[in-house]
């Protein structure tokens, strides 16, 4: 356990590379820092369905959210332009063998990272969800301070489909539109 933990410590100092390739600056927000917004975002959202009546396993959710970028610890933050170059199969065998070593095949984790990828659970299509959602609070954070080129991380926000229905699809679909609307304030006082 403590040859995990030691290397997770590196998600903590392992920048998200779609910022530094747009000129922020190291250290605008770690991989770790993304998976706490991740998380925290998950559990209100949890919390919220929940409050609608919808059955949530909170505890899976969450296990997601948290080792949903742990394979990053090997990896590296991989951009979405990366993606062009080596294609999304190689890209996700790659992150599924470093998630399998990192764990050393632990059947619960590899179950849950499976899962995620797959979102074959209600639970792993709103941690998704949840990442899309921290990605553009993020971009609406860095606007507000200023930051400028970042548009080409909005069109995740042109069609999303999280594969959700019901309540989960209308709440996550309340908190895009509102993001969306601080965003479009944001760019009417600038």
């Amino acid at each position: 356990m403590l040859s995990t933990l030691i290397e997770l410590q590196r998600l903590k100092r392992l920048d998200r590379t779609g910022w530094i390739l747009r000129g922020l600056p190291n250290g605008t927000e770690s991989v770790a820092a993304h998976s706490f917004g991740v998380s925290v975002t998950a559990m209100l959202l949890a919390d919220k369905l929940i409050a609608h009546g919808v059955t949530i396993e909170v505890e899976k959710m969450l296990r997601i959210a948290l080792l949903h970028d742990w394979a990053e610890a090997r990896v590296g933050d991989m951009p979405r332009t990366a993606t062009l170059y080596f294609g999304s199969e190689v890209r996700k065998q790659a992150e599924t063998a470093a998630f399998a070593d990192l764990v050393e095949d632990d059947e619960l984790y590899t179950e849950l990272y499976d899962d995620y990828e797959r979102r074959e659970s209600l639970e792993a299509r709103l941690v998704k969800a949840a990442d899309v959602l921290d990605l553009l609070i993020e971009v609406l954070a860095l606007e507000r301070a200023g930051a400028r080129g970042l548009d080409e991380f909005w069109e995740v926000a042109e069609k999303p489909d999280f594969n959700l229905e019901g309540s989960a699809e209308q709440i996550v679909q309340e908190l895009l539109r509102s993001i969306l609307i601080a965003r479009s304030e944001l760019h009417r006082n600038v």
